[in-house]
Formats: C-alpha cells, structure tokens, sequence
C-alpha cells in the first residue's frame, strides 16, 4: 500500500473511542504541596518538601541553561560539561552500594540536571558530594579527553541510527542554525573541537548559583537541610551577570522533501516537523492536547506512527514520523510521489476536532500530569519561566475544545519540514 492511499481518507472516529472512564479519571486532580522555599545570599534558590512516609531521600538540582547555549560548531559543550560533574562511574556506584540509591545526570537544550536519591540518614553526603561536583568541577584537559571520547563513541552509535538522523535532521530543516536545529549531544564533528577552555568559560557562564534551583524532599528536617545547604553551598559563586536566551527567530523551511541517506539497508524514516508554543506560552496545553489528538488519529492508519510535542523555553516543535523499511531511492527519486507523502498531515487535520476525542486527549494529558513528579513541576517553574505551578495546572485545567480548534487552525497553515531517510541507490553508469 502506498503512502498517499494509506493517509488520503480520513473519517470522524470519535465514536470509536469511549472516553467516560479516561476523562473521569482525570478530574480527581492530586494535591501538590507547595516546598518550603528559601534563597542563599548567592541566589540559589532551595526548595524542601518534607515527607515522613518517603523510605528515600531525594535531591536534583536544576542548572537552567542547556545546549541552546552551545557555540555554533561546538555542538556538545553543555553535555560535555554535564558530563564532567561526575567523570567516574565510583561516584555512582558508591550510591548505589552505600548510599541505598541513584546518582544520573542528564541534559537537553535548555537545562542541566543532577538526579540524586539515597537513604534519608544521608542526605548530608548526597548534598555534599553535589556540592563539590558544582562548586568544584574537574576541569582540566585530561578530564576534559575522558569525557570527550566518552561522548565521541555514543554519539557515533546514535548517528548509525536512522531513526536519530531523521528526528535531527527534521529539527535541522525547521529551525536552520537556530540552537534548536542543533544537535543538544554534540556530533562527531563538533565533539573534537570542544577543548577545557570551552568547558571552563561555559562553568563561569552558567555554572553558577543565580542559575540554579536546588530541591530536596523526603523524611528529612527542612531546618538541617537549609543550614546545610548554606554550608555547602555557601560559597558557589554567582555570575557577574545572566546571558539571556534570545537568539534570532529562524526563516521558514524549504517546501520541498530533503532527503537523507541512512547508514542502514533498507531503513525508512519519514518525518514532519512544524513549530509550536513554547513551555510559558497560553496556548501551550491547547498544542499538547491537539498532539494527543493527532497521534490517536495516526495510529488508527499506521499503528508505528507517532506525533511528539518538544516543550521549549523557547517556541517548540511538533514531530510527526513514521518506519517503513524497504524504500530506496536512486538520488531523489523513489517509487512514489514525493510530493503527495508531505500531503497526509493536511489530510489528517482537515477533520474537525469533536467533543468526543477532545475529552479523550485531554484527559489522558491530564492524567500525565497529574503523575508528574513535583519536584519536576517547580523546577519547572523556574527553568520555562512559568508564573507558577497553580497558573500552569490551571492553564491545563482551562483549555477548551475551541483552543484546540483554534491550533489545529493554525497547524493548518505552518510551513512544514520533510524529510525521508532512506538508502540510495548507486547511478549506474
């Protein structure tokens, strides 16, 4: 079957679906306890939530910049910086073995975040050993190899991906040289030219405790936790001054499909990418409910097909894609129409969005959200500059059958990016 016949007819489904039980589990919404909240003179902001049932402790600090900060062709210097916090599996392994938990670090375009868990009895050493990781970094240029070559080999397993190539060449075409159209890992080019000094002017830049939140939550003593944190945490310095995240708005993508050569035989990826609200925008839950709509709309036509919603500080993207192994191509020239295949999202969204699968969407988004961790929810807050987590549940809470429609409007009219990722053929001569 080919891929226009697969995607050109489209009829209502609502009636497919019962949504009654989805949607009435999502209003019994659960009470998220608002931390304790102090601030040290160098402006790290601390929040505490104190859970006597809780049988683990846990910690995660929020840097709130990320690789929308890398320097154009130095892709990967934020995740190599992350990676530098902790440059020894010890570190984590003496969590786990001593501390009765978890030690990760984890990084995207607009955040670094150090995810720590352990016995309550030992909160101390969780925040000291946190501590020295970002008051007291390793970097030097030996440090700086370590993690380098590190990154080089996974990300050299990531770009034999097809899958990967074609989600970040789609955010490539849509955004250009704009920091979301870079890869947020690095890549086998730019990795070897990040060097010590890069990782050092990224620590003074944004390293700092005016850029950070710090929450602790668990069967712990708020007061302990604070006068420890002033402790340790003290003498982290603060930037002279915060590098604001605008960056010039990027043109429009080509109308036409780019395609791509995949490392794999047979590989077929297909991929369509169109800009969205950002985290802090009114209209953001309106785009994510409209997502869910789409993705249960792709699913009933091509059960591999997926529709993602990319939150960013600022504006994000929706991803659309699909697998279909098989497709070869002898330059741009493959078995179908190109043209038709960029067709099927119009397809997609001429329906009208009913109450029925509207209420459906919305309740499956409210349930994953009312599954968030709260930790995440305030860091949140501060990372995506949302007035709070009341207005943000609220704003969730809020969006109507007519903000969808309004999205899926103006969905309607976004330039679109395609890409397909596929073999090439070699030109007989």
């Amino acid at each position: 079957m080919n891929i226009k016949n697969r995607f050109k007819k489209y009829a209502l489904f609502a009636t497919i679906f019962s949504v009654t039980a989805t949607f009435a589990l999502a209003q019994t919404t659960p009470k998220f306890t608002a931390p304790r909240q102090e601030k040290l003179l160098n402006n790290l902001k601390l929040l505490m939530w104190t859970e006597p049932a809780a049988e683990k402790a846990t910690v995660k600090l929020r840097i709130h910049s990320g690789a929308a900060f890398d320097t154009l062709g130095k892709e990967g210097t934020m995740a190599m910086l992350a990676d530098v916090l902790f440059p020894n599996e010890s570190v984590k392994e003496f969590f786990r073995e001593d501390l009765g938990g978890s030690l990760a670090v984890e990084s995207n375009y607009d955040s670094i975040q150090i995810n720590a868990t352990g016995n309550a009895d030992q909160i101390l050493t969780i925040l000291e050993t946190i501590s020295t990781a970002v008051t007291k970094p390793q970097i030097d240029k030996e440090t700086t190899a370590k993690v380098r070559a590190a990154r080089l080999e996974r990300v050299k397993e990531l770009e034999k991906n097809p899958a990967y190539v074609a989600d970040l060449a789609a955010a490539k075409r849509l955004f250009g040289k704009y920091p979301y159209g870079r890869s947020a890992e690095g890549t086998t080019e730019s990795l070897p030219k990040v060097d010590f000094a890069d990782l050092l002017l990224a620590k003074q830049r944004f390293l700092t405790a005016d850029n950070a939140t710090l929450a602790v939550a668990g069967n712990i003593k708020s007061d302990y936790v604070f006068k420890a944190v002033r402790q340790l945490f003290g003498s982290w310095e603060k930037s002279d001054k915060r590098v604001p995240a605008t960056f010039a708005q990027p043109d429009a993508p080509g109308a036409e499909m780019l395609f791509v050569d995949s490392a794999v035989e047979n590989a077929g990826e297909f991929r369509y990418a169109f800009r969205s609200p950002a985290r802090n925008d009114k209209d953001f839950f309106a785009a994510q409910i409209m997502t869910k709509i789409l993705q249960n709309r792709l699913q009933t036509k091509e059960p591999n097909a997926f529709a993602r919603q990319y939150a960013r500080l600022l504006p994000g993207w929706i991803l659309v894609g699909y697998k279909q192994d098989g497709i070869k191509r002898e330059a741009n020239q493959v078995a179908f129409p190109v043209a038709a295949v960029g067709d099927f999202l119009g397809d997609l969204l001429k329906a009208p969005v009913e109450s029925a699968e509207f209420e459906r969407a919305k309740g499956d988004l409210q349930n994953e959200y009312n599954r968030t961790n709260a930790l995440e929810m305030w860091l949140d807050v501060d990372t995506y500059k949302i007035a709070s987590v009341k207005a943000d549940r609220e704003n969730l809470q809020n969006a109507s059958l007519a903000d969808v429609q309004k999205s899926a409007e103006r969905w309607k009219k976004e330039p679109l990016a395609k890409i397909l990722v596929s073999t090439r053929q070699p030109t007989e001569k």
